[in-house]
């Protein structure tokens, strides 16, 4: 076999596999395309105009706590039982939140909020199908009721 590689035929039963042959014609070091440099300047853009923007609708102002209770009581959405369910919560939830305001603990603030989501929830769902308007409204105000949830002088003002 020795003999057959020094004259460069090989033996027809040991055939040189492509891998090895590609290695030994490769040069020791492959030289790789230099990249190419960036331009130092962009070229200049056409001016281009902005597609017209649809204007945007306006978040619907956040909803005071005298409106909310007066649409609550106009929606034919919620039954008569429910509604006074529900205005039972509401009185018990501003009762803890008067304590908190008071100094008295627990409750603390971490443990009111998820009360107030849980008792929003309800309500957003027992409107969702039938007055979606009023639970847009309601979802639009939450942030703001429970500011004045959190806020004693504007909590005092409701009554």
């Amino acid at each position: 076999m020795l003999a057959a590689c020094a004259t460069g035929t090989s033996p027809p039963s040991a055939p040189t596999p492509p891998v090895e042959a590609s290695r030994a014609a490769a040069p020791a070091k492959a030289q790789l395309p230099k990249p190419a440099k960036a331009p130092t300047q962009a070229p200049a853009k056409a001016p281009t105009q902005a597609p017209a923007k649809a204007p945007a609708q306006a978040a619907p102002a956040p909803l005071d706590l005298k409106t909310l209770e007066q649409r609550l009581k106009e929606t034919s959405a919620i039954g008569v039982l429910t509604k006074l369910s529900l205005k039972n919560q509401v009185d018990d939830l501003v009762a803890k939140f008067r304590a908190y305001h008071e100094g008295a603990r627990p409750p603390t603030l971490p443990e009111l909020r998820p009360a107030y989501q849980l008792l929003l929830m309800k309500v957003l769902s027992l409107l969702q199908d039938h007055d979606p308007a009023l639970a847009r409204d309601i979802d639009a105000s939450r942030d703001a009721i429970w500011g004045v949830l959190t806020d004693p002088r504007k909590l005092a003002q409701f009554n």
